[in-house]
């Protein structure tokens, strides 16, 4: 079995004093590769030291949770960054309307702005959409972008499959596995599984079965296996179409 985790912050905090054996773990376990955003300048150098000693993939971007931090230059660095050190992706990067005292008009110009570097660059974009899934799409009808992944999807089937014209896969990971969240589950059971890839967002959205630790990168085929039982096919099936998916929307991404 060989999964692909699209959406993995193996930089944070919470994984500094055991991020190597996590990472061996994940490996252990059946996670053959993984994408690690970056969500604002600051970390951009920590993403890249993921990708040196693990050998996972990158993404640079700039998060609309860290409104506060992001600064016009930090647009010139985004640029620099994705011309000479070779990502997956611009990401993440998105709005989050959930989130009170986020300035919206301000996200939407940070996301208007990465969405433009990913049409300078041709790369795909790694979408972080909180209460904002229409809007998301309103702009990448006005900038039209090669695809890319809305992480963490929660919009309705007529937002994924708008998503999915635009050539966006959807991430599902930990909010899966909770029985109650019946209508992510019946999303990720009845969506094509051509426009499904898997994804922890470790260390955050724990699965149901670790709800109050940081969610880590070896809980991943659990969530596989969840998907399996939803779509009621083998999990070596998941595995293999999930991972394709991966390969599909990030055509930089290293082999797994």
């Amino acid at each position: 079995m060989s999964l692909v985790d699209t959406h993995l912050h193996l930089d944070a905090p919470e994984f500094a004093a055991n991020r190597a054996q996590l990472w061996q773990q994940a490996r252990a376990s059946g996670v053959s590769h993984a994408i690690v955003p970056a969500v604002m300048a600051d970390t951009f150098d920590e993403v890249l030291a993921m990708r040196a000693q693990f050998g996972v993939d990158v993404a640079f971007g700039l998060h609309p949770l860290y409104l506060a931090r992001h600064r016009d230059e930090h647009l010139a660095l985004l640029a620099d960054y994705l011309e000479r050190q070779r990502p997956v992706a611009v990401g993440e990067c998105g709005l989050d309307f959930f989130v009170p005292g986020l300035d919206a008009q301000q996200q939407e110009y940070w996301l208007q702005a990465q969405l433009k570097l990913a049409r300078r660059f041709e790369l795909p974009v790694i979408l972080h959409a909180r209460r904002s899934h229409d809007r998301i799409l309103k702009y990448l009808r006005q900038h039209k972008v090669r695809g890319g992944v809305v992480h963490a999807f929660n919009g309705s089937v007529q937002q994924a499959n708008a998503f999915i014209a635009l050539g966006f896969c959807l991430g599902f990971g930990g909010a899966m596995t909770y029985q109650g969240s019946q209508r992510i589950r019946r999303l990720a059971a009845t969506l094509p599984l051509s426009a499904i890839v898997l994804e922890t967002d470790g260390p955050d959205i724990p699965p149901e079965w670790a709800p109050a630790v940081p969610n880590t990168p070896d809980n991943l085929p659990r969530i596989a296996a969840v998907l399996a039982t939803l779509r009621g096919v083998p999990l070596a099936d998941i595995a293999d179409v999930t991972a394709a998916n991966a390969a599909r929307v990030f055509p930089a991404m290293q082999a797994p």
